[in-house]
């Protein structure tokens, strides 16, 4: 697999692989069917990802991003291939990776303070009460919900709900940050502020975040590389497009840069292309 440098988009050159904090070699992942013909899901992904590196995995739906994700995670296994998380081969979940899922995934009979704290109780189990009592506050207030602490999920707003997921999966200082979808299920207004905000939260707190969504504009705003897998059955990364812009990111003067346009109208050129394969 290479990878690609985005700018200028006519004449990429060709980069090395860096050696990676994350390292997935050779992943192959299908499941058998009843005619004994496997049903191959992934087939021979290679990506490496750096300490506090921010990247993006998109495709069509089915491609496997899901599927990597949780293979990341530990939720399930690889068939073949190896994943290594600093230096040591991931066979199940695990504190120093944490998920935040699209669907929110809190405790509907606890307050928001109690969801983020029964994580810091469960994983941080050397921390005395009174460092756990800050370590949640520290969290709540990263995230702006300090005012909504003692709220259940039923009398807060998606966007909060998804706020509380992401300040639990911080809370227990993981070494690499997975989401699955995490703004999917926001309005508009919702989703771009809480983009900011966890813009925020990982240029301030840097670590190694793997992001699966669907939104081009949403890869490009907040990756560092965006990862472009090709179609399922079998599928794999198509393409690697490095995203030049520094960080703090201004979206506005993003949006309105030439380096923008191309960097977006190449990534959904090869979307379309797969498209009008799978077609």
């Amino acid at each position: 697999m290479m990878e690609y440098t985005s700018l200028p988009i006519n004449t990429q050159t060709k980069v090395m692989p860096r050696a990676g904090f994350l390292e997935i070699e050779n992943l192959v992942k299908s499941y058998p069917t009843p005619d004994k013909d496997n049903f191959v899901v992934l087939d021979g992904v290679n990506l490496t990802i750096g300490e506090d590196e921010y990247i993006s995995v998109i495709g069509h739906s089915g491609c496997g991003k899901s599927t990597l994700v949780k293979i990341v995670a530990g939720l399930e296994k690889a068939t073949s291939g190896s994943v290594r998380l600093d230096g040591k081969e991931i066979r199940e979940p695990g504190a120093e990776r944490m998920m935040v899922f699209q669907n929110y995934s809190l405790l509907p009979w606890l307050t928001v303070r109690e969801n983020i704290r029964l994580a810091v109780d469960e994983v941080l189990k050397n921390a005395n009460r009174s460092e756990k009592i800050s370590i949640v506050n520290e969290h709540l207030a990263m995230v702006n919900l300090t005012a909504a602490a003692d709220k259940y999920p039923d009398e807060i707003s998606g966007g909060m709900k998804q706020r509380v997921g992401i300040a639990r999966a911080l809370a227990i200082r993981p070494k690499m940050l997975l989401m699955d979808e995490p703004f999917g299920a926001l309005d508009a207004l919702t989703r771009g502020k809480l983009q900011r905000q966890v813009l925020d939260i990982w240029e301030n707190n840097r670590q190694a975040v793997m992001m699966i969504t669907h939104d081009v504009d949403e890869a490009i705003y907040m990756s560092d590389r965006i990862i472009l897998m090709t179609n399922g059955p079998a599928a794999s990364i198509g393409e690697i497009l490095k995203v030049p812009f520094e960080h703090p990111r201004d979206r506005a003067a993003m949006r309105n840069s030439k380096e923008y346009f191309e960097l977006r109208n190449h990534a959904l050129n090869f979307l379309d292309r797969y498209f009008a394969q799978d077609e």
